[in-house]
């Protein structure tokens, strides 16, 4: 089997800017980056389902072609397209309300998440974990473990 190199590198490039893409702040640019990776996974799916041969049909060939075509990585195309529109409509439907909210499309840290990060930087003191009691044996049932209303065999 023989893999062109062109094909890769197209691959290559799609997916490392749709990875730079995605890790903006901007919705506009992650929905941009997850459009560049589900295309540059069907690429992918698309250069790995091999060279193109007769159709699926019994009894028909294409262009003197000697193997047959594997309908399997065109299937996985059009149902990653749909997955993709779908999931850009999501985007793009978070980004709309997001703006009419905020009116910035910019995702912006969380008050409450920033305070818990600062208040955790600033602790010196932890609270010791408390250690089981190696007295206590743990294969008899506890009362927690039985079912209400159970009293078991007796």
């Amino acid at each position: 089997m023989t893999t062109f190199l062109i094909p890769l590198i197209i691959i290559g490039g799609l997916t490392s800017t749709g990875v730079y893409l995605l890790l903006e702040r901007n919705l506009t640019r992650m929905l941009l980056g997850l459009l560049l990776i589900g295309n540059a996974v069907n690429l992918l799916i698309l250069t790995v389902g091999g060279a193109g041969g007769n159709p699926p049909i019994r009894g028909r060939t294409s262009n003197g072609a000697t193997t047959t075509a594997d309908p399997l990585a065109q299937g996985m195309i059009l149902t990653a397209i749909v997955i993709s529109m779908g999931i850009a409509a999501f985007v793009l439907a978070l980004a709309y309300r997001s703006y009419r909210l905020t009116t910035v499309e910019e995702v912006s840290n969380d008050p409450e998440d920033t305070r818990v990060s600062q208040q955790a930087g600033t602790e010196d003191e932890y609270e010791p974990v408390p250690q089981p009691d190696a007295r206590r044996d743990t294969d008899a049932p506890d009362e927690l473990d039985a079912l209400p209303g159970f009293e078991g065999s007796k």
